[in-house]
């Protein structure tokens, strides 16, 4: 570009400032220097204003930025201002102009690109010497040395007495300018097929510094720059990328650029209006495996979850779901975990046993990133699936202090880390979905199945649902249960084998016909934009009628619990989920409003959820403990009953109660002779009696 053209570029930016940006930079001029320092500037405008110019400044990001920074300096303002510092930094650039991190290569060197993913880790901000003033020692004379992103440069003499040195910086009459590096890595709903996620170190300047924390997801606008791998003894030909960042946006999009196009509207809200839209629903998920509608369901409201609600004292209540099924072996719980893990918009799954505390929530990382050794926070899977679900299976193969990080994520909804210095909050207001085993693998139909749950009351209370399934044999449902099974691989075979053999003996007819019965009912990727579509669009609110529904039945349950030595049914816990499954199946309509039908349905489920686990198999009661306190109030009662009996006997003989006797003794009260006996073992593990000789108790 010669000289002319050059001043004819500084015009052609001056023009389009005056077009396009005249009002934003009038407002930098007035909050210039210290509130505001950069005008920010859209590329899709510029192509509008002059295409030649736009893909100029795609190719050559440096000579432009400087031609444009210039034109805002000569840019004629109302104000005496200088802006003399000021940086033009471009965003949202064309689809073209953002590929993967993966997908960067040597071509796109010294480019402008722009790349979205997760911040994984950010450095401290630290000032960073632009310009050094070295001040001579002997003669005091300074000479100010340009610094340039590589090693720290002294001048080679000085320039008054022509010595070499010795030199110091001088502090005041060098120019420092903010600086961090970030680390984006790829967002983990783009990967499909257990990719490892791929980063870039992104290095920022000036007034972007500072603006994001980890696990924010980001879109960051730069140029593409190389360093060297490898240290100054031995360098290697082969070169990192890494960015220098011109802006960096937080993406307050909930779900991954989704384009709802008008058609996929108009379908959205065809469908919504359908009489049997929880049928189509239910038919979507997971159509591979029979049964479990109750489930499906379940999981259909969780993945449109309640609304979130901002209460005006800044607290706020969550509208997330969580939920928990917990069931025999192959009853086919981990393979709906994967289709919702599929479906929903962002999500991350994670197994239990290869999961630990620090990978949940978030790591204190120590390592090179930055300048020497820092500690930096990693963002573990409940902080990735931020505005999504969480999946995690094998719950019950974790250990307890693993699993004890998920309680505050799962109420508060963010996780608080303190380690190695750092005091952090992150978010990760996340679904969880949760698959275990029961304690010995599988259900004992005479055992109660609150028992059976191997995991920490604390924890089973923070779930809105948990779902047993049970998997006993029955002729009818097992004969349909095959039926599908073989149907379901028949589909796949024949598609298998339309894709890798050319001769078939079977019509195209045919097969269409057959993959029709196991396809879902609703395409996956439309339901997926469904659920964006919804929960970006619908905050119902209750109706009275809503509302006199879940306060009756809760009231209801409650009322069971009013007699002296009743258990108490149902804690405040359930009527928050009760309210939060009404909304979720208001949006899955799209209705403004929660309607009676609504909050019919939400009862519904969680009343089939507390006959399954919230009922003490002694009374046929109700029995909220069961879940929140891990024993029944059977039990309590038992167990105080049984201390009495022991510390009565205990009198009666010197050497303490004998065992056979403290049973007989159980056994007049009314207790039954294997429960007294496992409640004396339960008493032992706790350190409630103890056993001075063989077959005697003593309490302690």
């Amino acid at each position: 570009m010669a000289q002319a053209g050059n001043s004819e570029l500084v015009d052609l930016f001056e023009q389009f400032f005056r077009n396009y940006y005249d009002n934003e930079i009038k407002q930098l001029a007035q909050r210039y220097p210290n509130e505001q320092r950069s005008l920010h500037v859209d590329w899709q405008d510029l192509y509008t204003f002059d295409h030649n110019l736009a893909d100029d400044f795609l190719n050559k990001p440096e000579q432009l930025q400087q031609y444009a920074e210039e034109a805002l300096r000569l840019y004629d303002l109302p104000i005496d201002v200088s802006l003399g510092q000021a940086h033009v930094r471009i965003r949202n650039l064309p689809e073209t102009e953002s590929p993967e991190i993966r997908e960067i290569r040597a071509p796109d060197m010294n480019s402008l690109v722009q790349v979205h993913g997760i911040v994984r880790k950010a450095t401290d901000v630290r000032p960073k010497i632009e310009e050094a003033a070295f001040e001579c020692q002997l003669c005091g004379t300074l000479t100010r040395v340009p610094q340039s992103s590589g090693d720290f440069q002294e001048p080679h003499e000085c320039q008054g007495c022509e010595r070499q040195g010795p030199f110091r910086v001088n502090f005041d009459q060098s120019e420092f300018v903010d600086s961090q590096k970030l680390r984006i890595q790829e967002s983990p709903e783009g990967l499909r097929g257990g990719e490892t996620p791929q980063s870039l170190d992104v290095h920022v300047e000036d007034d972007i510094t500072g603006e994001v924390t980890p696990g924010d997801h980001v879109s960051a606008t730069g140029v593409l720059r190389l360093e060297q791998q490898g240290d100054n003894q031995d360098k290697s030909p082969v070169f990192d990328f890494y960015m220098e960042g011109m802006s960096v946006d937080i993406d307050e999009e909930q779900f991954e650029d989704m384009d709802i196009t008008g058609e996929d509207k108009e379908e959205i809200v065809r469908l919504s209006s359908s009489e049997d839209i929880y049928d189509k629903m239910i038919a979507s998920i997971a159509p591979s495996i029979y049964g479990y509608n109750q489930e499906k369901l379940a999981m259909i409201l969780q993945l449109f979850s309640g609304v979130t609600k901002q209460l005006p004292d800044g607290s706020r209540i969550r509208g997330d779901l969580h939920m928990l099924l917990i069931g025999d072996p192959g009853t086919g719980k981990s393979q709906m975990l994967g289709y919702i893990q599929n479906i929903a918009p962002r999500s991350v799954y994670t197994s239990g046993k290869g999961s630990s505390s620090a990978g949940l929530t978030a790591a204190a990382v120590r390592d090179d990133f930055g300048d020497g050794q820092q500690w930096t926070l990693e963002a573990g899977a409940l902080v990735l699936a931020d505005q999504g679900i969480a999946a995690v299976d094998e719950l019950d193969k974790m250990r307890s202090e693993d699993r004890s990080a998920m309680h505050e994520a799962l109420e508060q909804q963010k996780i608080s880390v303190s380690k190695a210095g750092i005091n952090a909050t992150l978010k990760s207001r996340c679904s969880l979905l949760g698959a275990a085993n029961p304690k010995y693998g599988r259900f004992d139909q005479y055992e109660p199945i609150g028992e059976q749950i191997d995991l920490e009351p604390a924890l089973i209370s923070r779930f809105d649902l948990i779902f047993t399934v049970t998997d006993q044999p029955d002729e009818e449902k097992d004969r349909n249960l095959a039926e599908h099974i073989i149907t379901t691989n028949y589909a796949g075979e024949l598609t298998t084998q339309r894709e890798e053999m050319s001769s078939l003996d079977v019509s195209d007819a045919e097969i269409d016909e057959m993959t029709e019965q196991v396809d879902p009912e609703i395409d996956a990727e439309l339901l997926r934009k469904y659920i964006a579509y919804a929960k970006q669009n619908c905050h119902p609110r209750m109706t009275d009628e809503a509302q006199a529904t879940i306060r009756d039945f809760y009231v209801d349950l409650r009322s069971r619990g009013t007699d002296e030595d009743a258990a108490v049914p149902v804690t405040a816990r359930k009527l928050e989920a009760l309210v939060r499954l009404a909304e979720a199946s208001a949006r899955v309509r799209l209705s403004d409003t929660v309607e009676q039908r609504d909050a019919e349905r939400s009862v519904e489920i969680v009343r089939s959820c507390l006959q399954d686990i919230g009922v003490d198999p002694e009374t046929g009661e109700f029995d909220a403990d069961i879940v929140e306190a891990g024993t029944s109030k059977s039990q309590r009662d038992r167990i105080k009953n049984l201390k009495g009996l022991i510390s009565d006997i205990e009198e009666e003989y010197d050497d303490g109660a004998p065992v056979d006797i403290v049973l007989e003794r159980a056994e007049e009260v009314g207790m039954d002779h294997s429960k007294a006996e496992h409640e004396i073992d339960k008493l032992k593990q706790k350190g409630e009696v103890y056993e001075p000789s063989t077959d005697t108790l003593r309490t302690t």
